[in-house]
């Protein structure tokens, strides 16, 4: 057994000294096309946080000004349940639970995130409309609730979710429309390379054949190989989206506060997840390529 995997070892890797441009070409096109999925990936999250304080159909936010009294919060409640023609529904974000929030919005802004905490986070009230209902009349609504004890500030959703969408879904498709197309590349890119290296021994694979070597034997340095590649494809792909979103990251940190962008910032270990999504892809993808060019030249 353990001489079968040294054999296995050595004429893998003999294969990849053998072909080292079409080895490198194929891993540097597998490491770009997976990092466009990691980028795509890491920028779709990205979005979603943005769009993450509209879930559920809310489509206004009432700030509230930290340290209202229940009093005063009881005004507010009692505002929005006398207008069953304009809202369908409501409710309130506690300051634990405004904390959580403004660490996903505003997880670009180390500095802004530092001055807020469970005292000072203003609370919000999340507004659902009637179904149907015209962003007009719920901005009617407005210098109304403006006028309430604590209220700070009233945000509607229409002009945020339109544009967060339609940058979504550009950027979105026309990463992963590229990502997939280098990624066949590098499928192809894989499957040359075997086939190369099976051409480059095809005297070596007859008489192993002859001394009754089985296909498979001879098949899996080769699918090894491609495996490699993707793997190895995968790993550098994921050492530059580290890169990528770390200086994201702190690149973010210092535009102006408010610009919009903190919430690009993709937190909670997220990114480590897709490095792991990007491997196996990879892995996938190399021994495609790999697989189906050993299974169709092998026979020399």
């Amino acid at each position: 057994m353990m001489s079968r995997i040294r054999y296995t070892l050595r004429e893998t890797f003999d294969s990849f000294r053998r072909n080292a441009t079409l080895t490198v070409a194929a891993i540097i096109t597998a490491a770009i096309s997976l990092l466009g999925v990691g980028l795509t990936l890491l920028s779709q999250e990205g979005f979603d946080n943005l769009l993450s304080r509209w879930e559920g159909g809310v489509e206004m936010i009432i700030f509230v000004n930290a340290g209202a009294t229940p009093d005063q919060l009881d005004i507010i409640e009692t505002g929005l349940g006398n207008a069953p023609q304009f809202i369908d529904s409501s409710s309130y974000c506690d300051a634990e639970c405004s904390f959580a929030e403004a660490q996903v919005l505003l997880a670009g802004e180390p500095g802004l995130l530092e001055l807020i905490d469970v005292e000072n986070v203003p609370t919000q009230y999340k507004v659902v409309p009637t179904e149907g209902i015209e962003i007009d009349l719920l901005k009617a609504l407005e210098s109304e609730f403006l006028n309430f004890p604590n209220v700070r500030e009233v945000q509607f959703a229409e002009d945020e979710i339109t544009l967060i969408g339609q940058l979504q879904d550009f950027f979105g498709f026309r990463l992963l429309l590229l990502s997939v197309f280098l990624l066949l590349a590098a499928v192809l890119l894989i499957w040359n390379t075997i086939r190369t290296a099976i051409f480059a021994r095809r005297r070596e694979i007859e008489v192993m054949k002859l001394v009754g070597a089985t296909d498979w034997f001879i098949r899996i340095p080769f699918m090894l190989e491609g495996l490699l590649h993707g793997i190895i494809g995968g790993v550098l792909a994921s050492g530059g989206l580290w890169v990528w979103n770390n200086q994201w990251t702190s690149g973010v940190g210092e535009f102006p506060d408010g610009s919009g962008f903190a919430a690009l910032v993709v937190t909670d270990g997220y990114e480590r997840q897709v490095m792991l999504i990007m491997l196996v892809i990879g892995s996938v993808a190399g021994a495609i390529g790999s697989g189906i060019a050993a299974s169709r030249f092998l026979d020399v």
